[in-house]
């Protein structure tokens, strides 16, 4: 058994049974491998960016990391964006870069590149693999690592070398550590602050705690004290709908998050960061939160948050206290003119019970939140870091970690664009989702930052900068060229139609909605 297989294995044994793709010459050992071994599932991407994005969603649905497989360095920060992204979602992945056999380096060939300086950025360990005999128990460690929580990045070089020489076999996979408690002294002073100030105090949660035992009791803790519960402004996966605790994020916007955070006196922090500006803009302040506001980090976001909120809500006598949980509630449709509310009526109308949102909509979707949270129970995965391309590689990734359930992608036309190549895989793997592109035809959020920022009075130049028109894309030739059927929305009635047609029917479909 060589290194290749010997890896391979080790990765199926270690739970890790689907591998996002787009190798080169120096993995094709690792290609054969996973040819030969039963139990894990290829699936091919056709840019790095679709690879480490689905690979993101798939391990934010499924509970445990993909592996990817990349080429070299290029291929590596091909991916990067995505991976950036994942790492800001605090998503566990494997990635496996090939390299050049050892004895190849020293001659410093075209491909050849400094990769773990690539990786460093976007993993949280590293390591090249020296030898076959090495690989096996590297890769486990790969694997404890990406399962440590909250969910983390390992990036495993795998020189072509290594791959074709004669390994050990599979190795063995260590559980990760569990995840660390709060201290009681911990627990009292967040009690202490919702006794003396309740209606003044805020308890900012992400993660985990975003899940529905995590709400339940954040929602016991409001019902109880009158506090206020939200949820940073980019969340990687929450759990919301009908007979669940709704908890609204921050705004994006400065002026707004300011103005929602004024009046808190105390934020309580589970697992989120004090709430910040996305950028810094000209006069205006980098902290959200009103001078002199007391932060208590409660629990940082390695640590049980589920616990951390059960204990809370158990200490200030929440226990057993309803959360008052959404009613289930649908907008009606809309008529006439296609507007970002008119999608958004029909999305929160139409959507089905376990819907999986895979939220890249940019400008237009920061209005859809309110009109889907009395819909059927559903996870709502938005973009964590900022990197725009990763909505229709994390739908891709969700719908192949979750094949029984509905994916709608809700997708900006530019940021789109990055990562097109996704609708191929889609039709390949015949994945469940229904893609949404809002076609506004321009870099819309970013013709409003140009204003926040004080450029005022942009000229041409300027405008073509962030526009996307002469000519205008059309989304519904190119998803047919890539094998998903499509349709174009100009109208509300078309677009509830078109969207009814969607849902109802097995496989990937894309919608323009020409707004």
């Amino acid at each position: 058994m060589n290194g290749a297989e010997s890896l391979v294995r080790t990765l199926v044994g270690g739970g890790v049974d689907v591998c996002f793709t787009n190798p080169g010459t120096s993995e094709m050992h690792f290609v054969a491998a996973l040819d030969r071994v039963e139990g894990m599932r290829c699936v091919l991407g056709l840019f790095e960016g679709v690879v480490t994005g689905a690979a993101d969603g798939y391990a934010r649905m499924a509970d445990k990391p993909a592996a990817t497989l990349l080429h070299l360095g290029p291929g590596l920060a091909n991916g990067g964006a995505n991976l950036h992204n994942a790492r800001r979602a605090f998503t566990p992945i494997v990635n496996i870069v090939g390299d050049h056999a050892v004895y190849h380096l020293q001659h410093d060939a075209p491909l050849t590149s400094d990769i773990e300086g690539i990786a460093r950025p976007f993993s949280h360990w590293v390591k090249t693999s020296p030898t076959a005999e090495t690989i096996a128990a590297d890769g486990a460690e790969a694997i404890r690592v990406a399962r440590t929580a909250p969910g983390q990045i390992a990036t495993l070089i795998l020189p072509a070398d290594t791959a074709w020489n004669d390994g050990t076999g599979p190795a063995p996979v260590a559980e990760p550590p569990a995840r660390e408690k709060v201290t009681q002294e911990a627990i009292r002073e967040a009690a202490d602050m919702l006794r003396r100030d309740p209606q003044g105090t805020l308890i900012l949660i992400t993660g985990q705690a975003l899940r529905v035992a995590g709400t339940n009791a954040a929602g016991s803790i409001a019902a109880k004290t009158g506090c206020q519960v939200l949820a940073q402004t980019s969340n990687g996966r929450t759990e919301r709908g009908a007979g669940r605790f709704s908890v609204e994020r921050i705004p994006y916007p400065v002026d707004q998050a300011i103005a929602r955070l004024k009046d808190f006196r105390q934020v309580i922090l589970v697992g989120a960061k004090a709430p910040v500006g996305f950028f810094a803009y000209p006069g205006k302040p980098s902290v959200m939160t009103a001078p002199g506001t007391n932060i208590f980090r409660l629990a940082t976001i390695e640590q049980d948050l589920i616990h951390t909120l059960e204990w809370l809500a158990d200490e200030v006598g929440a226990k057993g206290t309803p959360a008052r949980m959404e009613p289930a509630a649908r907008p009606a449709l809309s008529t006439g003119k296609l507007t970002v509310d008119a999608c958004a009526n029909a999305i929160g109308h139409l959507m089905p019970e376990n819907c999986i949102v895979a939220d890249e909509a940019v400008t237009s979707g920061r209005g859809l939140f309110p009109f889907t949270k009395g819909a059927p129970p559903h996870d709502w995965l938005q973009i964590t870091g900022g990197a725009i391309g990763l909505g229709l590689p994390l739908a891709t990734g969700a719908a192949v970690a979750c094949p029984d359930r509905k994916v709608l992608c809700l997708e900006g036309d530019g940021s789109g664009m990055y990562t097109v190549q996704a609708l191929w895989t889609m039709a390949r793997e015949n994945l469940n989702v229904v893609n949404v592109i809002f076609s506004n035809r321009s870099y819309a959020i970013l013709r409003g930052e140009l204003h926040n920022v004080g450029a005022h009075n942009p000229g041409r130049k300027a405008i073509d900068m962030l526009s996307l028109d002469r000519p205008d894309l059309n989304w519904v030739d190119m998803a047919r060229g890539m094998g998903v059927p499509g349709s174009r929305a100009e109208t509300a009635e078309e677009f509830n139609e078109q969207l009814a047609r969607a849902i109802a029917t097995p496989g990937p479909y894309l919608i323009e909605a020409v707004i």
